[in-house]
């Protein structure tokens, strides 16, 4: 995966923390809240200088301010600034811990936040849910979810992606022909090669691999996978092909998934936006637009309303 750096938030050159905490404090402060305020601020500063705003806030008032903003303010909106606020590995956790939490898995989050992120993002997630919850994930994801998904799942977390390495043609193609021979080129498919090489190989090499299928299989390992395999896994293996590909676009996806049909699914809609903000959201933006012929900005409005409109508004950066 080319790892494409187009943020929408890149934080502010004249940064001064304590400035910031006392403009958010007027702002919660007295009557009524300034929520434009709130949104001015905290959507336009990197997640970095939301951490000193925090400490800066702490250190003059003796107060925490997530929790401040949780009492000032309700909803969605709420939502979307305590998860701008949070450290971003700590955010995610809290994602993955709610999705494993209670009745049922949400696998789909499960696979969104696991199967997209780089070996380095995957060990700070994983020390910080451990520090968070005094429990490792690997032990929670293994007691919700079962077979061949847990294998893979439990690969990625254990940080088994080789990064180091660069591109090798020849082990390309041999590992090319290990995946055809595994699924197409047999009766029932052997998920444990696919599993090993997936979760193994450096996203570079992975893009090697699939050029490579291709040419043995006469088809896109992507389509191997959809007629081959079923299912969770089935869906964490072509996120991991498609993320190869174009994260962008599979991102774009899953915004789009969160929009349609009966409702919005508003915390996907908002831990992509507020997640990807500092990583390609304008890349995202751009897929979105090639994918649907229309602006990620546009559907989202319509979709959203109030001050948690503008929030996610403000984050997608300009049209």
């Amino acid at each position: 995966m080319a790892t494409v750096h187009e943020p929408t938030v890149v934080g502010v050159a004249h940064f001064n923390a304590a400035e910031d905490a006392a403009a958010l404090r007027g702002a919660m402060k007295g009557f009524g809240t300034d929520e434009d305020a709130i949104i001015e601020i905290l959507t336009s500063r990197s997640n970095a200088q939301r951490q000193a705003i925090s400490q800066a806030f702490t250190l003059e008032y003796g107060r925490d301010i997530i929790e401040d903003l949780k009492s000032e303010l309700g909803g969605h909106f709420e939502d979307v600034i305590v998860a701008l606020m949070l450290p971003p590995a700590e955010y995610l956790c809290k994602e993955l811990h709610h999705c494993m939490e209670g009745m049922g898995t949400d696998e789909k989050v499960l696979v969104e936040i696991l199967c997209t992120r780089t070996k380095k993002e995957i060990a700070e997630i994983v020390e910080a849910y451990e520090r968070l919850y005094n429990r490792p994930l690997a032990e929670h994801m293994c007691s919700e979810t079962s077979g061949d998904f847990r294998r893979l799942l439990t690969l990625i977390v254990t940080g088994a992606r080789d990064e180091e390495a660069g591109v090798d043609q020849a082990r390309a193609a041999e590992a090319a022909q290990q995946l055809y021979d595994a699924g197409e080129a047999k009766w029932g498919t052997d998920e444990e090669i696919f599993n090993k090489i997936l979760a193994h190989e450096s996203f570079g090499q992975l893009r090697a691999i699939f050029e490579e299928y291709k040419n043995i299989a006469g088809r896109t390992i992507e389509q191997a996978i959809k007629a081959e395999i079923a299912g969770e896994l089935s869906e964490a293996l072509s996120a991991i092909v498609e993320c190869v590909e174009n994260q962008a676009a599979w991102f774009a996806q899953r915004l789009r998934d969160a929009m349609q049909g009966l409702g919005t699914d508003d915390r996907t809609l908002i831990r992509i936006v507020v997640s990807r903000s500092e990583r390609d959201l304008a890349a995202i933006k751009r897929e979105y637009e090639v994918l649907y012929d229309k602006t990620l900005g546009s559907e989202v409005r319509g979709e959203t309303s109030g001050d948690y409109r503008k929030a996610l508004i403000a984050l997608l950066g300009p049209a």
